[in-house]
């Protein structure tokens, strides 16, 4: 599929890799990495994906790396509803979408906040065109921002 405003190819290791970090993680390794659990929005199967929980002004925030990735269909299908294991501990939650507007303060805080991996990945994916403040920015209204909330 061409890459077009809403969607982007993400590297072909990702979805193996996340298969590997889960298996470790399984096993105790990687405690603390997050894992979000969604209903497959087909199957209704429970689909866990690893991702970056940011912490931003006193909320908790989710980034939908490329657009149209299918963590962020799967959640938009179960209307937000979600679970989040972190440390062994799983919680439900809601996950809901920022508007594009209030997304921009939680997209130029990513590249500082994320970690290296996450961003670099989305430049060289061609989803930003660099990774700074404002080149995340610019991704408000193609890449989701999720606010977390407790249920």
């Amino acid at each position: 599929m061409p890459t077009s405003p809403h969607t982007a190819k993400p590297p072909r290791w990702l979805k193996p890799m996340n298969k590997v970090l889960l298996v470790i993680k399984r096993f105790g390794g990687m405690k603390e990495l997050p894992v979000l659990i969604v209903p497959g929005r087909r199957s209704g199967k429970p689909r866990r994906t690893p991702l970056t929980v940011v912490d931003f002004n006193g909320g908790r925030y989710l980034l939908e790396g490329f657009p149209g990735a299918d963590w962020a269909r799967n959640v938009r299908a179960a209307r937000g509803l979600a679970q989040l294991s972190v440390r062994g501990r799983v919680s439900d939650v809601h996950l809901y979408e920022l508007p594009a507007d209030q997304a921009v303060p939680v997209l130029r805080s990513w590249p500082e906040l994320a970690g290296t991996d996450g961003p670099k990945m989305m430049r060289d994916a061609g989803v930003i065109d660099d990774v700074t403040p404002d080149a995340f920015a610019a991704a408000a209204g193609r890449c989701g921002v999720f606010r977390i909330d407790p249920r």
